[in-house]
């Protein structure tokens, strides 16, 4: 899809093991993982899972800090400068998810109603956190 409307491109996650959180993103959230294999032979400096047609999220080592220069202090930046991320789930695939992180015994929270997001107030979401701390928010607005 190709037009000028504002979207998401991806987001950049700073992450210990850039390989094991592509398998955790696969396997957890069913996402499809990216430059994995490139990224384990050393020709690309990071991997990436895609969320959807038009996003995806970069799995960013903290050693990669140090070239990130673009804007001063940046550097500073690899540890957890964002709350969280929130995804936007079907009802099944909410509950879905959640069944997937009980089971791999991932702790999730309690379910809050009615939370304000980008289509309004969802009708249920939880949190729960990746192999590195990372928040992730799963809602469903149906």
């Amino acid at each position: 899809m190709t037009d000028n409307t504002t979207r998401l491109d991806h987001v950049v996650l700073w992450v210990r093991d850039p390989v094991a959180a592509a398998g955790f993103y696969e396997k957890v959230l069913g996402m499809e993982p990216l430059r994995v294999t490139e990224y384990a032979a050393g020709t690309v400096s990071f991997p990436s899972v895609r969320l959807n047609d038009e996003t995806i999220l970069d799995l960013a080592p903290h050693s990669f800090a140090e070239r990130m220069r673009v804007v001063p202090g940046d550097a500073a930046s690899a540890g957890h400068p964002v709350h969280h991320i929130c995804l936007s789930l079907s009802p099944h695939d909410f509950d879905a998810l959640r069944a997937r992180l009980e089971e791999q015994s991932i702790p999730v929270s309690k379910l809050s109603y009615d939370s304000y997001g980008a289509r309004g107030p969802a009708r249920r979401s939880f949190y729960f956190g990746d192999l590195d701390g990372n928040i992730i928010e799963a809602r469903h607005y149906a």
